[in-house]
């Protein structure tokens, strides 16, 4: 489990297909602390395992569904990504509930300045948009984030980026258009299961 607190921005330093299988190499530091081979990173909040380390780099494979379901087969070598290691039993729960199983992805409409916050407006597929809420949690690209408004009849919705998360994730750096992997809470796709409605 993650809590959606990027702890550092990697850098995509190599995409290969390896006997058939997609492969993303990594370069990192904090991300590579204590990881063993086998172990979850979370990549622009996609729950990836570990399947070779160096000493600062780790490498990934990346499996069919997951290059449908994300935006990590549209990424290309020096590309930023946002990284996070599981949740520690004793951690601090910093963010809010995240698996690291993306639900889609949404495109990035417009980054509008607002004093020294930027706005930040999403296009998100009509079936997720039942669970987005105002004042509710959202994973964009693995950030924990608060939404700030929420437009069911355009299909998106805005969140706002104080100055320290604008340099510590990736979101304010992409161009418009870019697609960003989407989790919705956990908990609302439970409730609406068990009201019939997933």
């Amino acid at each position: 489990m993650f809590t959606g607190i990027v702890e550092e921005m990697g850098i995509l330093a190599e995409r290969a297909e390896v006997a058939g299988r997609q492969e993303l190499t990594v370069q990192a530091r904090l991300a590579l602390e204590g990881t063993m081979i086998g172990d979850s990173i979370a990549v622009n909040g996609v729950c990836l395992t570990a399947i070779r380390l160096t000493p600062d780099t780790f490498t990934v494979e990346i499996q069919p569904e997951t290059q449908r379901r994300t935006n990590l087969g549209d990424l290309h070598a020096g590309d930023r990504v946002n990284l996070e290691r599981p949740l520690a039993a004793n951690g601090r729960f910093g963010g809010h509930i995240v698996q690291g199983h993306i639900d889609g992805t949404g495109t990035l409409r417009a980054l509008t300045p607002d004093g020294p916050s930027v706005i930040v407006t999403i296009a998100a597929p009509a079936d997720l948009m039942p669970y987005i809420v105002s004042k509710g949690f959202i994973a964009v690209d693995g950030t924990s984030l608060t939404v700030v408004e929420v437009d069911r009849t355009a299909n998106t919705f805005t969140i706002a980026l104080i100055t320290h998360t604008q340099d510590a994730v990736s979101l304010a750096h992409l161009p418009l258009g870019t697609r960003v992997n989407l989790e919705v809470d956990v908990v609302a796709k439970y409730v609406a299961s068990l009201l019939g409605r997933g």
